[in-house]
């Protein structure tokens, strides 16, 4: 038996006034996720536990079937080693956003989605011209989704530092990162120093004048945030004995199967935003499934659309999933196969920010029979036969261990 799962990040929603009280979900034409709640099993999946952040990493960890309260610490070190930066134990990475400040305020956490391209320059400056302990270094990453690495820090780990999606429009005095303890004080006074200077460096650099005269948002700030240490993860295919791929665009994602263990499959043209290749991560994921029982397919899409509170383009990213990724692996498929769906959270419209709403699930097994539920959405899923779960056993239904 192969596992095909496929995850829209933030996919879930509330109901939006401007569908006629309905969600995304609820609206979208998606009849590839609605055949497979039809023949399938459903319910609602307590992904992000209420202690805890409503971060794709927890989520994401959750539904691979590891329990986020022991396993997460924290989104920089899953990002990092995806992108091979070596992290040594008292190191702590913090993913790093590229923002757009105006008037000491964020208003923009993505730098209207800066290119990769351009963020290399901009990290690059950072790193050279940017007064700064040496212990501290910064990394490109993919487009706003940078690092910063405090080398040797034994107590970064619990400086708090809000996340700039949940921070638009809020004054940045208000918000700088704030130690938790005596001994944390300098790391936040230092974390909160380079974030304010980081805008004597950006400000002017030739990416963001061209960049104004285009148009488009400068990147005239850094925000770093999600720091954590090197996480200790059981290997997947220890835990469940089956092997597997996950394909992914988004560092955090790629970074919890490198420490899973899993395969990770770098596919051409996968972006992380609304113009990623639907089909090459299809195609790819298929190749995958020959050679590997399980494979994870994750498209962040929905997610950001979710943070730019645009229903008419979150219902079209669904759509995209369900047409163009969806479709093309049923169609693809050559043997029998469990197939899954679902978001790893709820990034509403309404609230432009992750929340800890349960998620709606369906699963379709050959061998088991599907129960009443004739759509997938939120309101159809609480009608399915699972009900609801918390996160970590979703992974042993899916398997049917």
């Amino acid at each position: 038996m192969k596992y095909l799962l496929v995850i829209g990040d933030g996919m879930a929603d509330y109901s939006v006034p401007e569908l006629n009280d309905k969600t995304p979900l609820q609206t979208a034409n998606k009849p590839n996720m609605d055949m497979i709640a039809t023949k399938g099993q459903n319910g609602l999946l307590k992904t992000v536990p209420n202690e805890m952040p409503p971060d794709s990493g927890t989520a994401i960890l959750s539904i691979f079937g590891y329990d986020p309260k022991r396993f997460y610490t924290g989104r920089g070190p899953f990002e990092a080693v995806a992108r091979n930066i070596k992290l040594a134990e008292n190191d702590v990475a913090y993913r790093c956003n590229l923002i757009t400040e105006k008037d000491n305020k964020i208003v923009d956490s993505s730098a209207d989605h800066i290119t990769s391209s351009e963020a290399e320059e901009l990290m690059e400056a950072l790193q050279n011209k940017m007064e700064k302990p040496s212990s501290i270094e910064f990394f490109a990453g993919l487009s706003y989704r940078n690092f910063l690495i405090m080398r040797n820090n034994i107590h970064s780990e619990i400086v708090s530092c809000i996340p700039p999606h949940d921070s638009i429009g809020i004054e940045i005095s208000e918000i700088l990162p704030k130690a938790k303890t005596e001994d944390s004080k300098n790391t936040a006074d230092l974390l909160s120093r380079m974030i304010l200077d980081s805008k004597m460096v950006l400000e002017n650099h030739s990416v963001n004048v061209a960049r104004r005269k285009s148009g488009k948002r400068h990147a005239n700030m850094i925000w770093p945030w999600g720091g954590g240490k090197t996480p200790v993860i059981p290997v997947f295919k220890n835990k469940y004995g089956i092997g597997s791929a996950v394909i992914s665009a988004v560092d955090l994602v790629k970074g919890i199967g490198v420490y899973a263990g899993m395969r990770v499959v770098e596919v051409p043209g996968a972006t992380g935003l609304y113009d990623t290749d639907y089909e090459a991560k299809a195609d790819y994921a298929l190749e995958a499934l020959e050679e590997n029982d399980m494979v994870v397919v994750h498209v962040e899409a929905p997610d950001e659309a979710g943070h730019s509170k645009d229903y008419w383009l979150k219902e079209k990213t669904i759509e995209d999933i369900d047409r163009r990724l969806l479709g093309r692996l049923l169609d693809g498929i050559k043997e029998e196969c469990v197939i899954a769906v679902l978001p790893d959270h709820a990034t509403p419209i309404k609230v432009g920010t992750h929340t800890r709403d349960p998620v709606p699930f369906a699963i379709y097994s050959p061998i088991v029979k599907g129960d009443e539920v004739r759509q997938f959405d939120e309101a159809s899923a609480k009608n399915g036969d699972v009900g609801l779960i918390e996160g970590e056993t979703f992974m042993s239904i899916f398997l049917g261990k």
